[in-house]
């Protein structure tokens, strides 16, 4: 029950994703067009940026309250290692720009009776508002066909031994949700 439930919000995520940005007349930027001029652009002035404003979600009501919502619960990919629970913005997702002041997702994993912990962001751009995965600080967005987007993890909040850029973390556990 727990995957059709899971597949049927992937799902859904995806076509609300795709009709979206198919009535979206936005262009998608890529480095370096795609931080925007006001931001800088070394590692540790992003990596500073993105702690800065991402700070308040380590309360998740802020994150709700800022037009997060659950996009899919805790995720551990076969293959890849866990992701944790996403929580997307979708005006940022469509406005077809990365910006380390105003990413896309939220990345949380379970910290137990019910709470989560924000162990990282996500940036992501619809595969209709791209002809190729963008890249940013380097590092080249992955596809994720399921939910049709080009997507790129930054883990902010919880050190990756994969790297910053990394698809999944092997810190991060879905075990309580």
């Amino acid at each position: 029950m727990k995957n059709v439930l899971r597949s049927t919000i992937r799902l859904c995520s995806a076509l609300v994703i795709a009709a979206a940005a198919a009535c979206s007349d936005a262009t998608p930027t890529s480095e370096p067009d795609a931080v925007r001029a006001s931001h800088a652009v070394t590692d540790g002035d992003v990596l500073a940026t993105l702690r800065r404003v991402t700070a308040p979600y380590h309360r998740l009501e802020v994150a709700m309250a800022d037009d997060f919502v659950l996009l899919h619960p805790c995720e551990s990919r076969p293959g890849e290692g866990p992701v944790g629970i996403v929580y997307v913005n979708f005006d940022r997702l469509l406005d077809g720009v990365i910006d380390p002041a105003l990413p896309d997702a939220l990345i949380y994993e379970p910290a137990g009776n019910g709470q989560v912990k924000l162990v990282g962001v996500e940036f992501a751009i619809p595969y209709a508002m791209a002809p190729q995965p963008p890249t940013f600080m380097g590092a080249q967005f992955q596809p994720e066909d399921e939910f049709g987007v080009y997507a790129l993890h930054a883990w902010v909040w919880r050190e990756n031994p994969e790297g910053m850029f990394a698809e999944s973390n092997p810190r991060v556990s879905c075990g309580e949700e």
